[in-house]
């Protein structure tokens, strides 16, 4: 997941825009209808595609005659105005440091966004009724009739929605707005200012309830976390700023994890009840999500070039599997947890799976029957599900086919509904060059056309392998490394491999360092180490509990030449890191050339009387070079991570404090597979992908010091700082290690050299946004 930064902004400020390409909102089909068009394209099989394409120009046509402008009234300043450029106004008043305007325009955005999404739902309930005598009709009339009458009932119900709509938003306001927006509403950046605005105002309250709500969907956004902390020891902060303000849409989760934890506690009978309220929340929120997708204005498909009849038919069917798409893509919309890349797999069977386990558990025979039966609807023939209805039936003694226990109504429309839709989407697939993909596991094989089905199920079987399989992923490593290889240095020995390490690609080498060695580069650290990172000037990126000093390689380089270090320490801090490379390289039998990416001197140090009740951890876990998802077990390869990293390691420089124990993870990031304790000289190696999730245990006393190293196979991504230090020794006339430029190559690699800065930058500079920080 991306972490918005609030410089990234300023990008956008002059590039406000719109989708030019657009139609008013298309009519609700009902049930009834899509269903009906199903029943056409079957008994008229010889036309079919003629009366879908009518269908189609006929929804589409009388939508475009929407996009007369609404008459604007004497009272046109009280309509909902467009809330993208509200949200832009309120961000350039934000870096002009208008702070009082910039609040008011943010929360106006906000506000009117959410304005719009209920004005739209008002029009489309008193709308509903609109033309309801034509549809009526459309069950009994023949004939050209037929499409007299459908073509009334579409032109009622549109001409009800302009009206409505029109009453309450302007002309620009009911325009869809663009990717951009809908990317930092999404993210919720919007919060992101709000809470350094309310802040620089001296309203902590406000400012900490935007934090909180930011953080909701970016709990990888280490700077808010911190600023979080702050505003609870803040006078005047009190627990219930802290309040998700987007909680309305998220109820679904709430109850969700209610749920999951009566079941840990068995408690069954509100586990059951949580798992109930949780399902219909989550149709609910379903069914909000698709009338969004019926009543808002639809992006006109991208034109194909031809200007025939056929090709009109062609964009009116395209306009239409949109909107059949889009109803479909709610259901991974709502299976997505905020903050989260990707959604929960088969959310809505999931939850009635866990349901029916509830309430048997629970004692409620009955309603387990009930909810295995809906079910069933998704997948009629797992053999689980029929065998637990067979324990149920005989538990009531055969009676299983009773009126109160069959399959739930709103189970039953909810699937009904997506399998009518699910058939004119592959239609269109199969005639019509539609793309769609099928969010859902439980379709059915006969719903998709002969054509389409081998390519349908080897997509399936790939999805079905990978939900099985998702503990097994953990042990693939595909970084090309290759643990097991000799140690090329007198008195370096292997005190932990991938066995006692219980993973792969991992190593603990004591005696690297000696502990006069140890001793110059801790008072290296003490003389020179900055508050912060040593790098972007962060001063806490990862915990308040603990201070932060840092110092790259460069800096010392620059300290020793003024003078204020010594010139020894500076050549000993990079030396190690070419001491490091040489170790790892053989070890992990590279077959390719390995660069040292970036060296970072870090110490962390407990804040005193700051550590009663610490349930943080100094470094949360996390993989090096992708974005761990631990409940989806899946790891992105996507900035902000550093996508170039392939082999990580820390060398410790002491032992002298409490916690700070390295320890890897599973992908759950919960499962503690092995702990490394810090000393003098420890290395310890591994590599940077999905296999090794790792984190470090709060330092609760005293100052813990180490360096870290990373390493990659390409030269392009080769730390710069070190060559920049090394050209300063070169020009003072002393000699300096230089091995890594030339590993796995005839001659040094300058040739990137003014391009790879450019490439640093980009991966480390998406990292955070340090303007949000306190």
């Amino acid at each position: 997941m991306i972490c918005p930064k609030l410089s990234s902004n300023e990008r956008k400020l002059s590039t406000f825009k719109r989708s030019p390409l657009v139609v008013p909102p298309l009519l609700p089909t009902p049930v009834s209808s899509v269903g009906f068009v199903s029943g056409t394209m079957a008994l008229r099989s010889g036309c079919t595609s003629v009366y879908v394409a009518f269908y189609f120009v006929f929804t589409t046509s009388v939508n475009f005659t929407l996009v007369t402008p609404v008459s604007v009234s004497a009272n046109a300043l009280s309509l909902l105005q467009p809330y993208d450029f509200l949200y832009y106004s309120g961000v350039r008043a934000y870096f002009g440091g208008e702070w009082g305007k910039a609040a008011e325009l943010l929360e106006k955005s906000v506000t009117t966004k959410e304005s719009l999404f209920r004005v739209r739902r008002q029009c489309y309930d008193e709308c509903v009724a609109a033309g309801k005598e034509a549809l009526y009709k459309l069950d009994s009339e023949e004939g050209s009739l037929w499409d007299l009458w459908a073509l009334d009932w579409m032109q009622q119900k549109a001409e009800c929605m302009r009206f409505c709509i029109g009453r309450s938003v302007t002309p620009a306001g009911q325009l869809p707005v663009s990717t951009d927006i809908e990317y930092e509403f999404g993210s919720r950046n919007p919060y992101n200012f709000l809470q350094v605005t309310y802040y620089k105002l001296g309203k902590l309250q406000k400012a900490a309830s935007a934090a909180h709500t930011y953080f909701v969907a970016n709990p990888s956004h280490l700077e808010m976390r911190n600023n979080i902390e702050k505003y609870r020891r803040m006078e005047g902060v009190t627990e219930e700023a802290f309040q998700d303000r987007e909680i309305e849409n998220e109820k679904h989760w709430v109850l969700y994890d209610s749920a999951v934890q009566h079941e840990a506690s068995s408690d069954w009978a509100q586990a059951a009840e949580k798992w109930k309220a949780c399902v219909n929340e989550t149709l609910r929120q379903t069914d909000e999500c698709r009338l969004q997708c019926e009543v808002a204005f639809q992006r006109l498909p991208e034109d194909r070039g031809v200007d025939t009849v056929d090709g009109a038919y062609e964009k009116a069917a395209d306009l239409s599997l949109s909107l059949l798409s889009c109803r479909q893509y709610c259901v991974t919309q709502i299976a997505t947890r905020p903050g989260r890349i990707s959604a929960q797999e088969d959310f809505l069977p999931s939850q009635l799976e866990h349901l029916h386990i509830a309430q048997f558990k629970a004692g409620d025979i009955s309603g387990a029957v009930q909810t295995l039966r809906s079910l069933l609807l998704f997948y009629p023939s797992d053999k689980d599900s029929l065998d637990n209805l067979q324990l149920y039936s005989e538990t009531l003694g055969g009676v299983t086919e009773s009126q109160g226990l069959q399959p739930a109504q709103e189970i039953v429309r909810y699937v009904s509904r997506s399998l009518q839709e699910k058939k004119l989407l592959y239609f269109g697939m199969e005639n019509l060059d539609f793309s769609f993909i099928d969010p859902d596991l439980w379709t059915p094989e006969d719903v998709v056309p002969e054509s389409l089905r081998k390519i349908w199920r080897a997509e399936k079987e790939k999805m079905n392998d990978k939900l099985k399989t998702g503990e097994q992923q953990e042990d693939v490593d595909d970084s090309g490394f290759f643990a097991g290889g000799a140690v090329p240095q007198v008195g370096v020995t292997i005190t932990m491999d991938d066995v006692v390490l219980n993973g792969t690609n991992r190593v603990v080498l004591d005696g690297v360092m000696t502990e006069k060695e140890c001793g110059k580069i801790l008072q290296l650290a003490a003389a020179a180490a900055s508050a912060g990172d040593g790098y972007r000037g962060r001063r806490s990126p990862h915990t308040p509990h603990e201070t932060f000093e840092g110092l790259t390689v460069l800096r010392a380089v620059k300290l020793a030449q003024d003078g204020m270090v010594n010139q020894s320490d500076a050549k000993l801090l990079h030396e190690l890191g070419e001491r490091v490379r040489v170790l790892l390289h053989s070890y992990f039998r590279s077959p390719s050339g390995l660069f040292i990416s970036f060296t970072h001197l870090v110490c962390r140090s407990a804040i005193a009387g700051d550590q009663e009740g610490r349930l943080d951890l100094s470094h949360p876990v996390h993989v090096d070079n992708c974005l761990l998802e631990p409940e989806t077990k899946q790891c992105w390869k996507e900035p902000p991570a550093f996508v170039h990293r392939d082999l990580s390691a820390v060398l410790y420089l002491n032992d002298n404090f409490d916690g700070g124990e390295l320890f890897f993870t599973n992908r759950d990031a919960k499962t503690i597979t092995a702990r490394v304790k810090p000393s003098c000289g420890r290395l310890v190696g591994f590599s940077s992908g999905p296999v090794n999730p790792h984190g470090v245990t709060a330092v609760t006393s005293g100052r813990r010091c180490a360096l870290a190293l990373w390493f990659t196979k390409e030269k392009l991504y080769r730390d710069m700082e070190r060559e920049e230090a090394e050209d300063i020794w070169a020009a003072d006339g002393q000699s300096v290690v230089k091995k890594d430029k030339e590993e796995g190559e005839g001659s040094p690699a300058r040739n990137a050299r003014s391009q790879a800065p450019k490439e640093r930058s980009r991966g480390r500079g998406t990292v955070t946004g340090g303007r949000d920080e306190l």
